[in-house]
């Protein structure tokens, strides 16, 4: 049970957002050998590892504010199924080995891996409280694992994965802060929610997502591949179903969740990267 238990507290499920990190080399033909594959799967079992290692550091320091929350008093932490010492220790344990990798794989690396661990102690620490900066520096760590998967493949981040990836994680943020206040959480469970409202999260919202797509839209136009542009609506439709879901069915309290079995999310993505895939690799 408490093997179980101590899974659970490492959050695995939460290591699909290390997908990011593929992203440079996707989006990359010519970078795809088996080197950089090798690589770029060592970078996202790196992140993985310095992930759960925060996981656990904001478990230990929320776990009171928990136990209100209507679903996090089940984390182990809040719920008392795993004592706080072994908590601890492996926390130590993940935040060591990941770094130890990162040196292992690159400088650059190891520098965005110091710098992601830097903005995450900084958020746990207490820079989470500061409603705004809050849903900037979760969208910092997206775009810090774009950058680190571009650095171990030895290429440039494009602009456009970066604002795209910077706008898309900040409207998840947003809509993530939507779903507690709709939950009539109050500031006991996140003081920054007091500098949120409805009107508010559905008008930053609406601005993340019209830049988003505007932005999408002008990157399958400058790239110069014929036909990218038919791309566009598997973006759209991934947009209007989040949207949907945080907006209508409101119960986007946990985005990953919502990715790993939401059967419409995930045709759509499957369908772009289906298409994109052909017309990039396909040239």
């Amino acid at each position: 049970m408490v093997m179980v238990e101590t899974l659970k507290l490492m959050r695995p499920h939460q290591w699909v957002k290390n997908a990011f990190i593929l992203a440079p080399l996707f989006f990359t033909p010519a970078a795809v050998t088996a080197q950089n594959i090798g690589q770029v799967l060592l970078g996202v079992l790196c992140f993985s590892a310095l992930a759960s290692a925060i996981y656990i550091l904001n478990d230990t320091m929320d776990r009171e504010a928990d136990r209100q929350h209507p679903t996090k008093r089940t984390r182990p932490l809040a719920a008392g199924t795993v004592p706080l010492p072994l908590a601890l220790v492996l926390m130590t344990i993940l935040a060591t080995g990941g770094l130890i990798l990162a040196y292992t794989l690159s400088p650059g690396f190891l520098i965005l891996s110091l710098v992601y661990l830097a903005v995450n102690l900084g958020y746990s620490l207490g820079l989470k409280k500061i409603s705004i900066l809050d849903v900037m520096l979760v969208a910092l760590g997206y775009v810090l694992r774009v950058f680190a998967g571009a650095d171990l493949i030895g290429v440039r981040a494009s602009e456009w994965i970066i604002v795209c990836t910077g706008l898309v994680s900040l409207f998840i943020a947003l809509a993530k802060r939507r779903d507690d206040i709709v939950k009539q959480l109050d500031k006991g469970h996140r003081r920054a929610l007091e500098g949120y409202n409805l009107p508010f999260l559905d008008t930053a919202i609406a601005m993340m997502l019209a830049g988003l797509l505007v932005s999408y839209l002008l990157y399958t136009v400058e790239a110069g591949i014929h036909n990218l542009y038919l791309t566009t609506p598997f973006v759209i439709m991934g947009v209007l179903r989040y949207l949907q879901i945080a907006l209508v069915e409101e119960r986007s309290g946990s985005p990953t969740t919502i990715v790993l079995t939401d059967k419409f999310l995930i045709g759509n993505v499957l369908a772009w990267i289906a298409t994109f895939g052909a017309l990039i690799y396909g040239r």
